[in-house]
């Protein structure tokens, strides 16, 4: 597979005709080599429009390159943000924010993910992303607050305790809703209070710990 050019494909056919057109964006998106991020096993699938797992020991996958664009181009990141990555995996999606933001905190609570995302993220070059451990939904409090935080799939819940990490004026992106299909929404912090506004539809793999819990019913 001759990658930059399926790399250009990805973004020329999959990214930029669903209104992605933010040159920033698509730079980064030609930039980093997304098969880098995936084991062997799942190289071929890199740039295939859906949810490519990044590792044959883990259940957790990519984000479609479309809706991570969009998540992107909705979230108006400026190169002093500071960014939480919510669920960075292999630390693709960290390293793509890196080229647009000042700083950017990659969470993961699995340890070989985290593993893996530090060792990838020094070999592109990321000198601008933290990599952190910790249980997803609660954030990393101590590196806050944020101007942008991108959850790296769905939750079936508002991700409140998330948007308390948000900076004035902060921006929260994330696909919200069940299987099969989400709705992405942007959530945004004026003063003490978070508005949110649905964006367009979109599927995603849940994240650890944003499963809504069972109804009790009698």
């Amino acid at each position: 597979m001759d990658t930059a050019q399926a790399r250009q494909a990805m973004v020329d056919r999959q990214v930029r005709p669903h209104d992605v057109t933010d040159l920033r964006i698509l730079g980064a998106l030609l930039d980093v080599p997304r098969e880098r991020f995936l084991d062997p096993a799942h190289r071929a699938l890199a740039y295939l429009d859906t949810e490519v797992p990044v590792s044959t020991a883990s259940p957790r996958a990519m984000l479609k390159p479309i809706v991570f664009g969009k998540l992107l181009q909705a979230a108006g990141i400026r190169e002093t943000d500071r960014v939480l990555d919510v669920g960075c995996a292999t630390g693709y999606s960290a390293a793509i924010l890196a080229r647009l933001a000042g700083h950017v905190v990659a969470l993961e609570e699995d340890a070989a993910l985290a593993a893996a995302a530090t060792a990838n993220l020094a070999a592109a070059g990321a000198t601008n992303v933290s990599v952190v451990t910790g249980a997803l939904v609660a954030g990393s409090r101590q590196s806050g607050p944020y101007g942008v935080i991108l959850l790296e799939g769905r939750s079936e819940v508002a991700p409140e305790p998330l948007c308390e990490q948000l900076a004035e004026g902060g921006r929260l992106l994330a696909v919200i809703g069940g299987a099969p299909m989400g709705k992405a929404t942007i959530y945004t912090r004026l003063g003490p209070h978070v508005t949110a506004l649905p964006l367009f539809d979109a599927g995603a793999p849940v994240l650890p710990g944003f499963v809504k819990p069972p109804e009790f019913v009698f």
